[in-house]
């Protein structure tokens, strides 16, 4: 490799290497000097874990902290909080900050999206696995204002938080009482179902079928054994009414001092003082046995106010022994007569009641699973409103997880971006890198024959002698004219069009921000991103 011929050909590309090296340095320089400081102040939070244990009593907030965080940043980067936020600290209203005026208010929020930054860090190594640190960042073009946006983001944030857990538990409350009242007046309504069920069929519940039962087992014996007894008086009256008719007397065989009325009295309140000590004075059969005491006790009256008349149409006022025994035998005949009639009304009564009975047990039952399924609900219900107010009050008493500052935000001593000299290097390197560049593409754009080998190569024959290119001295004097105008033009030109475009146009931070949103790349020229701790 002849090295003297290619540092030969670099020489006199020199210019054009140098061109591209002050272009660079030109448009370096420029823009560290008019591009404006970017000033970050950061404030530091940390997410507290609760501070009574879970398992004696837990908030009813139970939301991930990244999820809340989420929510929390979500809403802080709303348009209408950003616009606000805008306005209130008056931020394109300082020296440095894009013009207003140029701007829409879409361009408002997007800015003010790409110089706020809310970033979560776990610290579960230092602390706690739910433990989070939470760094809160503004850019702006002078230090106070990025310390006042970041402490008010700061207050937005933590009012965020304490609005949200509270509304949270404040809602959960709220929902648990109107569940607790909903189902209580559920139940009020199903007990008013079950008891008005009960009263319009007291006669044919479940629980009383075993006594109705053996009350329609007793009322059938006392038919049969009353039918026995009425058979046997009968027999008795025709045996008197022929002895009599034959003999004309008959032997005493009653009480002369108690009437037949008299007996069947006694009989019948004999029978209730039995059936009291059994049922109820409500009972159905004890009314109906009462009722009929009292008719009996009106025959009574009536028989010792009545005089008794013989065969003759004469007024007796004794009576024989056989119309005694006779009407002792009648009035017993009558009491057995209507006490059958009444058994057999009781045993239909009780028939009825006992056919209804299944039809009633399968609704009561019905009735009766569908209020417990309520209750069940209602206790439930109960024990959650229980939770929920106990997570309100840890809420309330700010006994729950929060949020709290360990840093403020403090106005930063020195801006942190543009990196002034990175951007000067920057650009003569780019500069040095495009000159080369071009160096070599003309070279390899260059097929003229400019030494011997080049001959031998092409040609196939061997020179005897090379003669170098002369130049006349007006040749060489254009030559230089030419550097020197592309020096001036690189040197002056560049710059002052830059300061142009940023004084008159657009300023030049937010035409390479555009830029490198076209194509992909964002926040180059603003805030370092903070990374996780």
């Amino acid at each position: 490799m002849d090295l003297r011929f290619y540092a030969n050909l670099f020489l006199r590309r020199l210019p054009y290497f140098l061109v591209f090296v002050i272009l660079g340095a030109a448009a370096g320089l420029t823009l560290a000097t008019v591009l404006p400081p970017v000033y970050t102040a950061r404030s530091v939070l940390i997410v507290e874990p609760e501070q009574i244990p879970t398992e004696l009593a837990a908030s009813t907030v139970q939301a991930r902290t990244e999820q809340a965080l989420q929510r929390i940043r979500q809403r802080i980067l709303t348009r209408p909080v950003l616009l606000e936020l805008a306005n209130e600290f008056d931020i394109y209203t300082v020296e440095g900050s894009p013009d207003r005026a140029s701007m829409t208010a879409d361009d408002v929020v997007n800015d003010l999206r790409r110089r706020i930054s809310i970033v979560t860090a776990s610290t579960a190594g230092r602390r706690s696995a739910d433990t989070d640190i939470v760094n809160v960042s503004f850019a702006a073009p002078t230090a106070k204002l990025s310390a006042d946006v970041t402490n008010e983001l700061v207050t937005m944030i933590l009012d965020a938080n304490v609005s949200t857990r509270t509304s949270t538990t404040r809602q959960t409350l709220e929902f648990f009482k109107d569940d607790v009242a909903r189902l209580d007046r559920e139940l009020a309504e199903r007990r008013a179902a079950i008891l008005a069920f009960q009263e319009r069929n007291l006669d044919s519940l479940p629980d009383s079928l075993e006594f109705r039962r053996s009350q329609q087992s007793a009322a059938q014996e006392r038919v049969q054994q009353l039918s026995r007894e009425e058979t046997a008086l009968r027999d008795r009256r025709n045996r008197l009414e022929a002895l009599y008719e034959s003999t004309g007397n008959v032997p005493i065989e009653v009480d002369a001092r108690r009437t037949p009325a008299e007996a069947a009295l006694a009989d019948l309140e004999q029978q209730m003082a039995e059936m009291t000590s059994r049922l109820s004075p409500q009972h159905p059969s004890v009314r109906i046995l009462s009722e009929r005491i009292e008719a009996a006790r009106e025959r009574v009256a009536i028989e010792r106010n009545a005089q008794p008349v013989d065969a003759t149409g004469t007024v007796s006022t004794v009576p024989s022994a056989f119309q005694l025994q006779i009407a002792d035998i009648d009035s017993q005949l009558e009491f057995i007569a209507e006490e059958k009639e009444q058994l057999r009304e009781q045993m239909e009564a009780l028939s009825v009641t006992i056919a209804a009975t299944p039809g009633n047990a399968i609704t009561l039952e019905t009735m009766e699973r569908d209020y417990e399924v309520i209750r069940t609900q209602y206790d439930e219900a109960v024990n959650d409103l229980a939770q929920a107010q106990t997570g309100d009050t840890i809420e309330v008493l700010a006994k729950g997880q929060r949020i709290e500052v360990i840093e403020p935000a403090i106005p930063p001593a020195s801006p942190e971006s543009p990196n002034r000299k990175l951007i000067a290097v920057g650009g003569v390197v780019m500069g040095g890198m495009l000159g080369l560049s071009l160096v070599v593409l003309l070279e390899l754009l260059n097929s003229s024959v400019r030494r011997p080998a080049d001959l031998r190569r092409g040609l196939g024959i061997e020179p005897f002698g090379t003669l170098p290119l002369i130049q006349t001295p007006g040749q060489i004097r254009l030559r230089r004219a030419k550097i020197m105008l592309a020096f001036f033009a690189v040197a002056v030109v560049v710059p002052a069009g830059l300061w142009w475009v940023h004084t008159e146009v657009t300023p030049l931070d937010r035409l390479i921000d555009r830029a490198l949103d076209e194509i992909g790349v964002t926040e180059v020229m603003g805030p370092a991103p903070v990374k996780p701790a």
